[in-house]
């Protein structure tokens, strides 16, 4: 039999000295988070605008993920529809053309400032920053556009209870939920609550409500957030985990670059036998004579340089000053604080101090491809949430004009809105080998080369015809292309006693 008192999880246990105060209230996921969510957010928003290494994070994450945006690659499911391979591609090409004058004109966004590839980047940012980002499609018509659907990107502070409500069953977060958590409708604030408080007066107490969809179920508001549990209405920021290690590193980082400062200012101690009280009496019993007298003593010193002479008094001597700062665990404390926030943010350590000078070909590599499924899964998720909506939203509109031809569209929706997204390229850290590898892939039928481009983040048509279109030229001047393909590349040895080499494995190397 168990003794009394023990359990069968140590982790459960409320005896131990180690747990026995560790008592986490167990609540909803709601409950866990809205009542946070609005400092969550603000020190989010602080630490990305103030330090150096969020900043960097965010960028990154940005930058792997959105790049200079996604790509449209229409895909209607041809035989879903009962057309040809011909057709599909005809359509595609006309699809992707017309998208193109949308997407790639300001007059997609309702500002009129951003592209399409902006407005990604801007609700990307504000997914990670904030753990919201919302949108909400408008139609309106613009002189020099044919299309009048745009879309308007909200701060996501303004989704909120109208009057400062208390969360309820159906209402949280600024957003109406069914019985089933299903989205109903968007409680959206005309102005930024913060405009107050600066002394910008707007409709800062007035909501509108705006339905999830409209009757015939064309979206009203598009929401990005990270879902971790059921029933979570909102999202958090992608560095809640780790905020309060980064504002710890910050202070320890500040002090110990004030310490070097002030070391930096300080040479040396000239030191006195005698007592405060003794040179108090010697000037005359005053605080003030005995201020001007040192003042007098200080000023006919030499200062210290090399191969001064410094006169000292009688009594007095020199001793060297010799910091113990900046710390000498300074570095290995601070890079041990940055792993754990770069394994939050899900990132590896290389990637988000973008340092890789102790770091082999082989520990590079391996590091590139785990964060390249981080970002290869946030970018899934960004298309599947925000650019399949906005391109179906688009399409919509599109096939009502006559612009594109889509018998039984609304029957036949997910057929026709079949579509895949491309983003950045993920690079290559060995061009050589991959390019090989890739070529060897083919070869065996395993990928393809629409694959192949879509992970260097190119359309396999564009390269295909701008090659067709470079063979043609070579001709038309007489270059035969096979002579071209005939020079051997030129090999490179890595040099076998560079630091961090991989036995002859790194980049470049024929072994």
């Amino acid at each position: 039999m168990p003794r009394l008192g023990a359990v069968s999880h140590q982790g459960a246990s409320t005896t131990s000295q180690q747990l026995a105060s560790w008592l986490p209230i167990r609540a909803s996921a709601d409950a866990d988070l809205l009542p946070e969510l609005g400092t969550l957010v603000s020190r989010s928003r602080d630490l990305t605008r103030n330090n150096g290494i969020a900043a960097a994070g965010v960028q990154t994450l940005v930058d792997n993920v959105v790049g200079v945006g996604l790509r449209l690659s229409a895909l209607p499911d041809y035989r879903a529809l009962g057309q040809s391979a011909e057709w599909a591609m005809d359509w595609q090409r006309t699809t992707e053309r017309l998208w193109r004058e949308w997407a790639d004109s300001p007059h997609c966004d309702a500002a009129c400032t951003l592209n399409f590839a902006g407005l990604t980047e801007l609700m990307f940012r504000s997914q990670v920053m904030n753990g919201d980002a919302v949108a909400l499609p408008l139609w309106l018509p613009r002189p020099g556009s044919r299309f009048a659907s745009c879309l308007q990107v909200v701060e996501s502070d303004r989704l909120s209870n109208p009057g400062g409500q208390v969360d309820s069953a159906t209402l949280r977060g600024g957003i109406e939920h069914d019985t089933y958590g299903a989205p109903q409708a968007y409680h959206i604030r005309q102005s930024h609550p913060g405009d107050y408080l600066m002394g910008m007066i707007g409709d800062t107490g007035v909501w509108q409500r705006i339905p999830a969809r409209t009757a015939w179920g064309r979206r009203r508001v598009i929401h990005l957030h990270d879902k971790e549990r059921s029933g979570q209405s909102r999202g958090k920021p992608v560095i809640s985990a780790v905020i309060q290690q980064f504002k710890m590193l910050d202070k320890y980082s500040g002090a110990e670059l004030d310490a070097a400062v002030i070391n930096a200012m300080m040479a040396a101690f000239i030191e006195t036998e005698m007592s405060s009280e003794d040179l108090f009496e010697l000037m005359g019993g005053t605080a003030e004579g005995m201020d001007k007298e040192i003042r007098k003593r200080n000023r006919g010193r030499p200062r210290l340089k090399p191969g001064a002479i410094i006169p000292l008094y009688p009594g007095e001597k020199m001793s060297p000053f010799m910091p113990a700062r900046p710390a000498a665990q300074f570095e290995a404390f601070t890079v041990a604080v940055m792993r754990h926030i770069a394994a939050s943010m899900g990132l590896p350590y290389e990637l988000l101090l973008k340092d890789f000078s102790k770091t082999n070909y082989s520990s590079a590599r391996a590091a590139l491809l785990e964060a390249w499924r981080t970002f290869r899964g946030r970018r899934e998720k960004l298309a599947d949430y925000w650019a399949q909506p906005c391109y179906e939203l688009w399409l919509e509109e599109a096939v009502n004009a006559g612009l594109i031809d889509a018998p039984g569209f609304y029957e036949h929706r997910a057929a026709y809105c079949r579509s895949k997204w491309i983003g950045p390229g993920r690079g290559w850290v060995d061009p050589v080998k991959e390019a090989q590898a890739a070529q060897i892939r083919m070869n065996a039928g395993i990928s393809t080369l629409e694959a192949e481009c879509a992970e260097q983040g190119l359309d396999w048509e564009e390269v295909l015809e701008q090659r067709a279109r470079e063979l043609t030229r070579l001709r038309e001047l007489g270059i035969d292309p096979a002579s071209l393909a005939a020079v051997a590349p030129v090999t490179f040895v890595e040099n076998q006693n560079v630091k961090g080499a991989d036995d002859g494995q790194g980049p470049g190397s024929t072994a």
